[in-house]
């Protein structure tokens, strides 16, 4: 019977599946695609075979440092690092690739807008399926009801909402950006200032009818305040290109059997 993984070689090693299987359990995988985690471990090992067999031919000897955890490296870390120390030089960006980037990315340098916004909560946990049908149809019922009367709002937050904020008409204040559920801030995005949305807002606690109340948009930030977080940024995308560069050098010259390494390039040294 064939097996289910085959063995996996790089020039001659083998690299034993109880190692992939160990190493897969680093590596997620959609549901039902256990496979996809095996292959995606088992490159990662290949890669780093072929950079320790690289550091061997190069006769690398380099002292384990202690790494961020404070664990010492193994011999074979300390060769890997040090033939990337050695191999892998990123382009420093130059202040023009600083001032363009800063320039076609202005949203990435924008501080976080301020809300106000009010909402009715009807809640119901999502583990009770039933208790959840329920809360839908009742949050449905009050939409239909704020839509032919919106002064109504602040009345029904009082007596509808299962949120502390029903005593103040459902406001739930001046807010930041990430201090409310994705899906709830994705409603308030498609709002105008005053308005109430005209769908239902389904989170974890429940169902929510949303009114944003007041939006202030951040301003982009100077360049000279995040010139260093630019350059941070163009720096590493650099080193990790120039990182799946020299991966591919090594798998196109290397003898590997038992996985396809098509793609490892664009699968590793990400920033």
């Amino acid at each position: 019977m064939k097996p289910l993984f085959p063995d996996v070689s790089v020039n001659g090693r083998t690299i034993p599946v109880s190692q992939i299987a160990a190493e897969a359990q680093n590596h997620r995988a959609p549901a039902g695609k256990p496979g996809l985690a095996w292959r995606l471990a088992a490159r990662s090992l290949v890669i780093r075979e072929l950079l320790l067999q690289e550091a061997e031919r190069r006769g690398l000897d380099a002292e384990p440092n202690l790494d961020g955890m404070g664990r010492r490296e193994t011999e074979s870390e300390a060769m890997i690092r040090e033939l990337t120390e050695i191999e892998i030089k990123p382009r420093l960006p130059t202040p023009d690739d600083l001032r363009n980037f800063y320039n076609a990315h202005p949203e990435q340098f924008r501080a976080p807008s301020v809300y106000e916004a009010s909402h009715i909560l009807v809640a119901a946990p999502e583990s009770d399926l039933e208790r959840r049908d329920r809360a839908r149809e009742h949050a449905a019922e009050l939409l239909d009801l704020l839509k032919s009367d919106e002064t109504a709002f602040g009345r029904m937050a009082k007596k509808h909402s299962a949120c502390a904020s029903a005593a103040n008409g459902g406001s739930l204040g001046q807010l930041s950006e990430g201090d409310l559920a994705p899906e709830f801030e994705a409603a308030l995005e498609l709002l105008a200032p005053g308005q109430i949305g005209d769908m239902l807002v389904e989170t974890r606690y429940g169902f929510h009818l949303v009114r944003l109340d007041a939006r202030a948009r951040g301003d982009v930030l100077p360049f000279e305040s995040v010139r260093e977080r630019i350059a941070e940024t163009l720096e590493k995308a650099s080193w990790a290109s120039a990182g799946r560069d020299f991966i591919q050098r090594l798998v196109d010259r290397a003898d590997i059997s038992g996985i396809d390494m098509a793609g490892s390039r664009s699968r590793e040294f990400s920033p």
